[in-house]
This record gives C-alpha cells, structure tokens and sequence, in this order.
C-alpha cells in the first residue's frame, strides 16, 4: 500500500494519486498512481516533446500503445516511453487498473492535470480547442489514430 498521497486529482473515471511533484525533485520527476476503471474515458493518443514517462503495473491488464505496437500491460509489466513516441492506453478488462507513472523531467504534473479536468468538468461537450490547447502548452502533442 502507498503510504498519504500529496494530492489526487480526478479527471472524469481516471484517478491520479501524486507521490512526487516537481517541487519534491526539483523538477526533474513527477510520480502518481493512476487508476483506470474498465471502459474508462482515456486521454487520445498522444506523444510528449520534452517528457520521458515509465509505467509500472500493479494491478489489472491496460492495452498500451506503445509506437505501432499494440501491447497488453499485465501486473508486473514495466515500460519506458521515450519522449516523442507516440503512445495511450484503454482498459478493456474487468477490474480496474492500478499503475505507477513517472514522468521526467517534471514539466507535466499536477498543474496539466488540474487544467485538463477543469476543462472537462466544464459542463456541456468539451471545448476541444482548449483541450488542444492546454496539452500543447505543457509539451503534449495529440495524434489521430491510424
């Protein structure tokens, strides 16, 4: 069991428990759980400009993109993702998902997060314009699926 997160942030089903912002690791990690329950709405896929991220799995199987391949991430499973590959991830199993994310430096953290959930709580279909737009400030780059 984790011991008290710093924060949790909450975008529609996923749920982000943060161990380590750029504040704890002067700026070079971010750390959270990430919880995804099956079916859960997920980011689109996407690649990162300056961030390199590592998925841990505790629990559950996440389906990875990971480049042109698609993978199944089962408990135990590790995986690095090098800035600028292009990757996402769904849940089509039965039990919710229990991951640890680490993102480095830490230019993507809490403070993305928090504006991509107010933008989607916003009421009404999402602005994707602004969506767009908060992911490229942080050094997201949406792709469309092939």
């Amino acid at each position: 069991m984790f011991p008290a997160f710093k924060e949790e942030i909450i975008i529609g089903d996923l749920k982000l428990n943060f161990l380590l912002d750029g504040d704890d690791t002067d700026g070079t990690l971010v750390m959270f759980e990430m919880l995804v329950p099956p079916n859960a709405k997920v980011p689109a896929p996407h690649y990162h400009v300056h961030v390199d991220e590592t998925l841990y799995i505790i629990e559950g199987t996440l389906t990875q993109i990971y480049g042109t391949e698609i993978l199944k991430l089962k408990a135990g499973d590790k995986l690095f993702i090098k800035r600028g590959t292009v990757h996402g991830f769904t849940n089509n199993g039965t039990e919710t998902v229990r991951a640890l994310c680490t993102l480095s430096p830490a230019s993507i953290g809490p403070a993305y997060f928090k504006e991509i959930a107010l933008a989607l709580s916003a009421g009404g279909p999402p602005d994707m314009q602004q969506i767009l737009a908060i992911m490229k400030r942080h050094g997201l780059e949406p792709v469309k699926p092939q």
